[in-house]
């Protein structure tokens, strides 16, 4: 079974343990969750076999005690034996310890708690042999024989939970869509549930993180001490794999959640500043999954200082619902959080501080859906002058033209067009998804939209939000991407506002073809004070507040300069649809 030891821990009140048959009920007060209690056993290296003969390293810890517990599990390339220090934030209320590893739940906080926490190293990863293939179906099938195993020990009350964030809460969608009979609830804090549309290919057009992740990932195994475990493991060609698939058309679907097939209860966690990553998946695995008992939280990555996406996770916040939500489908302990409401946001206001709202809907049900039309400049206007977003549409037509890219050297840079509201009269609390309806046309045969919502308080000065897991710039209010020769929608998935897009092939332009787009922009959820303006920002490029996951752009095949239109007014009215959310 692998190396033991027992470690001491504090004991303090006794909380309730066992599976129980429960019915909810409305009125009864909300239970903390359970409470310390227990010493700590860990086990090392322990083997888990696989349906084809092969072994899975994972290290288990556990209750000093003959009871049965409930199993939290997770698996990763992150190598479970990597120590990880938590900085000392101001938000992050977990301390260091010989047990933290990077995005996983801390065993020091969890067992004395009544719960068995189990890390594993991924095939061909860390300490487990064998041949890698991250974020791939095998993965997948991995954690479901994972599951089953832990699910039957002697020391498992049966119950099986998944726990942990970023790679941890991706991987969890994915053996979800498998259904493990022992599974019985996911808490995805931080979770890509799209590998092609998520963090892959953001409208088509490809992100450098999944390049460089790969590459950190090969680095980290073949680097230090996992390389005296699988020095060859990691021979995947994994990113030629993913640039070679451009297009949805069947690689990506063992890394994609398949939502009619996920029923076990959720609680889905994001982060509004993980536009690029995750936030995307955490509200989709809300609205989408087919699991009757559902749940979503959704806040920044700090509150007044600057933070990071795994703070709220070790939060006295964030592991009270965790612990709540685990206790009621692992324990049977009913503690009213299935009574409240099903949606929470936390609505980022000034100076990174936030409130949060409720709701049993995602979007919220009270939604006022604004149309915010784009007006180009007026002839006569200064070439640079922005264009305005206005409640009524133009009633003549307008057109915005600026250069793209060629490969042409004299070619002009890259140039972003601007439209934006008056001063707002009042508060405005933005808090959903939002759609860019565009009419657009390019002299080449292709165009990539980079659209960006900012919010511009009443000196002319950007209100940036803190939160990034990946490098140090802050975020604008919401970003959204669409490669223009992808523009095809699923009319089945589609919505107003928020479109999905098929990505199973090209339509390439006819240069000077004007065309309808619409552009999914990721959630946002924030207010704009009185005074402030709402810009929308529309670039072929990355722009300001896209160093954390920027995207790879290749030249369009013209010699000559390239340049995009946006068509405004009469006919052709674009128009930003926003959530708008009434204060009370």
């Amino acid at each position: 079974m692998g190396n033991r030891v027992l470690v001491l821990l504090p004991m303090t009140a006794l909380f309730a343990l066992g599976l129980l048959l429960f019915t909810f009920n409305a009125s009864a007060a909300p239970q903390k969750g359970s409470q310390p209690k227990y010493k700590m056993i860990v086990e090392k290296d322990v083997d888990i076999p696989m349906r084809d003969g092969a072994i899975l390293k994972a290290d288990i810890f556990r209750p000093d005690s003959s009871e049965k517990f409930p199993v939290l599990m997770c698996m990763s390339a992150y190598q479970k034996d990597k120590l990880w220090i938590p900085p000392p934030e101001p938000y992050m209320e977990e301390k260091p310890n010989q047990y933290m590893v990077w995005e996983t739940p801390n065993p020091e906080w969890w067992v004395p708690r009544g719960y068995i926490l189990i890390r594993v190293d991924s095939r061909g990863t860390g300490k487990s042999p064998g041949f890698a293939e991250p974020w791939k179906r095998q993965e997948a099938v991995d954690y479901y024989d994972s599951i089953e195993w832990a699910g039957v020990q002697r020391w498992s009350n049966g119950n099986v939970g998944l726990l942990g964030i970023s790679y941890m809460a991706m991987d969890q969608w994915w053996v979800a869509n498998l259904q493990p009979p022992h599974l019985k609830a996911i808490i995805p804090w931080e979770g890509a549930a799209d590998l092609y549309r998520d963090a892959a290919y953001h409208g088509g057009i490809l992100c450098d993180f999944v390049i460089n992740w790969w590459t950190g990932q090969v680095f980290a195994n073949l680097r230090g001490p996992a390389e005296t475990y699988n020095p060859d493991a990691m021979a995947l060609n994994w990113n030629w794999e993913i640039m070679r698939n451009r297009l949805d058309t069947g690689f990506y679907k063992g890394v994609q959640a398949e939502w009619d097939k996920i029923v076990v209860p959720l609680y889905s966690a994001g982060n509004w500043n993980q536009a690029g990553l995750h936030l995307r998946g955490n509200t989709e695995g809300f609205m989408r999954a087919a699991s009757k008992n559902k749940k979503l939280r959704l806040e920044s990555g700090s509150r007044g200082h600057p933070g990071t996406h795994y703070a709220p996770f070790y939060s006295e916040s964030g592991r009270s619902d965790q612990i709540r939500f685990f206790d009621q489908w692992l324990k049977g302990i009913d503690t009213g959080i299935m009574s409240e409401p099903r949606v929470k946001v936390c609505a980022t206001t000034a100076n990174d501080e936030c409130e949060w709202r409720y709701n049993n809907d995602w979007p919220f049900d009270n939604t006022q859906w604004t149309k915010l039309y784009l007006s180009a400049p007026s002839v006569g206007e200064a070439k640079d002058a922005p264009g305005a977003l206005v409640k009524t549409a133009p009633g003549n037509g307008g057109e915005v033209t600026y250069p793209a890219m060629g490969r042409f050297r004299e070619a002009p840079r890259p140039k972003e067009i601007t439209f934006q509201t008056e001063p707002l009269a009042q508060d405005t609390q933005i808090i959903g998804p939002i759609n860019l309806v565009m009419w657009v046309s390019s002299s080449t045969d292709d165009m990539n939209i980079f659209a960006t919502v900012r919010n511009i308080d009443p000196d002319g000065k950007e209100v940036t939000y803190s939160g990034k897991s990946i490098g140090a710039e802050r975020a604008p209010a919401a970003k959204g991407w669409l490669r223009v020769s992808q523009r095809k929608l699923d009319a089945k998935l589609s919505l107003p506002y928020r479109p999905y897009h098929t990505h199973d092939e090209e339509q390439k332009l006819k240069p000077g073809e004007v065309v309808k787009v619409e552009v999914e922009v990721w959630p946002a959820g924030m207010v704009f004070k009185k005074g402030a303006r709402i810009r929308l920002d529309v670039q072929p490029t990355d722009g300001k507040g896209a160093t954390n996951m920027p995207h790879r752009l290749f030249e369009a095949e013209s010699l000559t300069p390239v340049t995009n239109s946006v068509y405004t007014g009469g006919e052709r009215a674009s128009y930003l649809l926003l959530p708008i959310v009434p204060a009370n």
